[in-house]
């Protein structure tokens, strides 16, 4: 694993000759040895297309290239951090939670609409986390943000998972997800907010899910 916590707001990521790491600008705290910073003006291994799509969506977090030899040290605004390690699979995340992630995984835009169609539309919108999502396929570390920590939860076919959709920060696996209206769903759990979304998702994976429910 590339990326070892520090404490539950820092991580420490090694950088070797010849890989290459991908953090947010502005999120390196530290380094020791050989390590040169650039920006990345494609947008991540997205390429140009990727970042034409966050663009119009408004939602483009910009990130630096890592390279070289030594030691980095990764935080950003005192958030807490996760590491999640990929084994072929993909995560799903929001931009703004990508603290650092390896250069060995291929970096996507998936526009919302095409998981869940309309729903999927709505539920960007309603949740405030925009029309597109980043994904991250391969095998390798990332390092996510979150207010409060993360847990981790299963999601089984037998045992799907209903999340507050404020207090979601990632999911990988083979997962199906939909926003579905439970109308006086935060009056019965006390929340009294008046809003009536959960997030569901069903199939076989994780989901990480943060202990508050603000936005970074």
């Amino acid at each position: 694993m590339t990326f070892r916590e520090i404490n539950s707001k820092m991580v420490e990521a090694s950088v070797l000759p010849g890989q290459r790491l991908f953090s947010q600008r502005g999120a390196m705290l530290a380094y020791r040895g050989e390590v040169s910073f650039t920006p990345d003006v494609r947008g991540g291994q997205g390429g140009l297309m990727s970042m034409i799509g966050r663009r119009v969506a408004g939602e483009a977090t910009p990130l630096m290239s890592v390279e070289g030899s030594g030691t980095v040290f990764f935080g950003h605004g005192g958030h807490h951090v996760h590491v999640v390690e990929l084994t072929g699979d993909t995560l799903y995340v929001e931009a703004d939670r990508l603290l650092a992630f390896e250069g060995t995984l291929r970096q996507g835009t998936m526009f919302m609409g095409s998981q869940g169609g309309v729903m999927g539309l709505v539920r960007g919108q309603a949740t405030g986390q925009g029309l597109f999502t980043t994904t991250l396929q391969g095998r390798g570390s990332v390092a996510v943000m979150a207010h409060g920590g993360v847990f981790e939860i299963p999601i089984t076919p037998q045992r799907p998972v209903h999340v507050d959709p404020q207090a979601y920060v990632a999911h990988h696996g083979e997962v199906r997800n939909r926003l579905s209206t439970a109308l006086g769903w935060r009056e019965m759990v006390g929340r009294g907010s008046g809003e009536a979304f959960q997030l569901e998702l069903s199939g076989s994976g994780t989901v990480y899910v943060q202990a508050s429910e603000e936005k970074l």
